[in-house]
């Protein structure tokens, strides 16, 4: 079983690698819906951690599978933008897995 993160952002990104999550980052819609569709396919992913920008390129495709499929998880996770509102919510995972704190 493995997580697997699709971010807009390299700086979630490298937090994620700390905690020992790949990843990739992408920037528009196709690449969003791309390595969705790599993660999907890999049957050792379980969880699919996806910021909060990145659910917005694709929303509909992500509800689909969600709605469809019983796995992978598709968890929505917020950025280094804080755009819910919860500005250190990335800082406080990796304090909370590695106690490093940023």
């Amino acid at each position: 079983m493995k997580f697997f993160l699709i971010s807009d952002n390299t700086d979630t990104r490298m937090g994620m690698r700390l905690a020992g999550i790949e990843g990739v980052v992408v920037n528009n819609e196709a690449e969003a819906v791309s390595a969705l569709e790599k993660a999907v396919g890999d049957e050792q992913v379980a969880v699919i951690l996806v910021t909060e920008k990145v659910v917005g390129f694709c929303k509909d495709r992500i509800n689909e599978i969600r709605f469809n499929r019983d796995t992978p998880l598709i968890t929505e996770i917020p950025d280094r933008h804080g755009g819910s509102g919860i500005n250190s919510a990335i800082e406080g995972y990796i304090r909370e897995a590695i106690g490093l704190k940023l």
